[in-house]
């Protein structure tokens, strides 16, 4: 058996803490896993390992990312992830500097989120109905009325309605718990789906959602909101889980809502990111007084 190199054994302690400690979702550590291999195999190129690197081959580092035309995005991501190792490194004193800290920011532009009208999302919710689908429908209504992400939604529990039937318990980014509200359809499309359960493994699943001995995955959740974005017309491409998580946010601040419920309700850590979609609302505005007929 090969024996765990100096490098890999602090990566994976360090992969170990962000599981343990932030409570960091599986895809995150497979991305950051595989971020760090990505630097290791850069560096080896000049005989540099990991837990030596300067600022000098970090910049080095993050300026090949950008001549191989990696999105700013993931260039990003990738210097958050070497930003946290270093702090890690430096906490543990496996290092007694942290070479990231005069590193710039990796400058991109946020884009702005795909919107569904209230037409297109009660249109969704129409043709849901009239196949029938109840476990669908209680799913388009709870996500409609609480912009939960798709990953909370079709892993929420039975004990998430258990002591207060018009909130959601719900935990999510971080293994932060919020309370978020329901709404009145949303309520009752979730008892009429509970209601209509025969199968004796859902009945006694612990899933609120259960699906072949676990819960319903974001992948079918998917499938199926392209099949009722056809049965409606819509684009497929438009529809999918985060679409209606934008609707869900857009819809509220346009009719009033206060932006920093809309925050704790979305389980944004940061306000900015919340503040996108008042970025939305203010194009579409633009765009409406654009078309008005005293515009010429």
């Amino acid at each position: 058996m090969p024996r765990q190199s100096m490098t890999d054994r602090h990566v994976s302690a360090f992969l170990e803490m962000l599981a343990a400690e932030r409570g960091a979702a599986k895809a995150t550590l497979i991305s950051y896993g595989r971020d760090l291999a990505d630097f290791e195999a850069h560096l080896r190129k000049s005989g540099t390992a990991p837990i030596g690197a300067s600022t000098a081959d970090l910049r080095t580092y993050l300026g090949s990312l950008h001549k191989r035309a990696l999105s700013p995005a993931t260039q990003a991501r990738r210097l958050a992830c070497l930003r946290q190792f270093y702090r890690f490194l430096l906490a543990d004193n496996v290092r007694g500097d942290d070479p990231t800290s005069v590193l710039d920011g990796v400058k991109q532009s946020r884009p702005l989120p795909k919107i569904l009208g209230t037409e297109e999302v009660d249109g969704l919710l129409a043709a849901a109905a009239r196949a029938g689908d109840l476990r669908l429908v209680a799913l388009l209504e709870v996500l409609y009325a609480t912009g939960l992400r798709v990953s909370e939604l079709v892993s929420l529990p039975k004990a998430a309605l258990a002591n207060r039937p018009r909130f959601l318990t719900v935990r999510g980014k971080g293994n932060k718990e919020r309370l978020v509200p329901l709404s009145d359809p949303a309520v009752a499309a979730v008892e009429a789906y509970r209601a209509a359960i025969t199968d004796k493994a859902d009945l006694a699943s612990p899933w609120l959602f259960p699906s072949r001995g676990s819960h319903l995955t974001a992948r079918r959740l998917s499938q199926l909101l392209k099949g009722l974005a056809i049965a409606t017309g819509l684009d497929p491409a438009k529809v999918s889980p985060h679409v209606l998580r934008h609707a869900f946010a857009s819809h509220l601040l346009a009719n009033g809502a206060d932006l920093r419920a809309v925050q704790k309700m979305l389980g944004h850590a940061d306000i900015s990111t919340t503040q996108i979609y008042t970025h939305v609302l203010e194009n579409r505005l633009h765009d409406l007084l654009r078309r008005h007929p005293l515009a010429d």
